[in-house]
């Protein structure tokens, strides 16, 4: 699946406070921990607890967001199919990131070992 211009615009003018309690939702329905995905965002966005929360209490867009993270040097690694678009393959780097975020929710929901969804060695 190909990502459209105005799909790339979408995702970059979300409001990441918006999308986060979807997040809190599907992982804590599946046995998972608010902490556990802090941990997950904390690892793909190089950002401290301070800076998380400061984004969650703003409007920040994801483009505000991720302009503003030092993105993990594994994020690369980071593979798969989510919301029919595989990951390594889009080519919008912002697109990208978001995706990058959605998928290390889905393997957290999914039950998946943090050392495996944070790409430990």
């Amino acid at each position: 699946m190909r990502a459209t211009k105005s799909h790339d615009e979408r995702i970059a003018e979300m409001v990441f406070r918006s999308v986060y309690p979807h997040y809190v939702k599907k992982v804590e329905s599946k046995g998972r921990t608010v902490k556990e995905l802090h941990e997950v965002i904390l690892w793909l966005t190089g950002f401290d607890e301070a800076a998380l929360q400061r984004h969650l209490q703003t409007d920040s867009t994801f483009e505000q967001f991720f302009a503003e993270a030092n993105l993990n040097p594994n994020a690369h690694l980071i593979t798969g199919v989510i919301c029919g678009y595989r990951v390594e393959t889009i080519e919008n780097p912002l697109t990208q990131k978001a995706r990058y975020l959605d998928k290390l929710v889905d393997e957290l929901a999914k039950g998946r070992k943090m050392d495996k969804i944070l790409r430990k060695p």
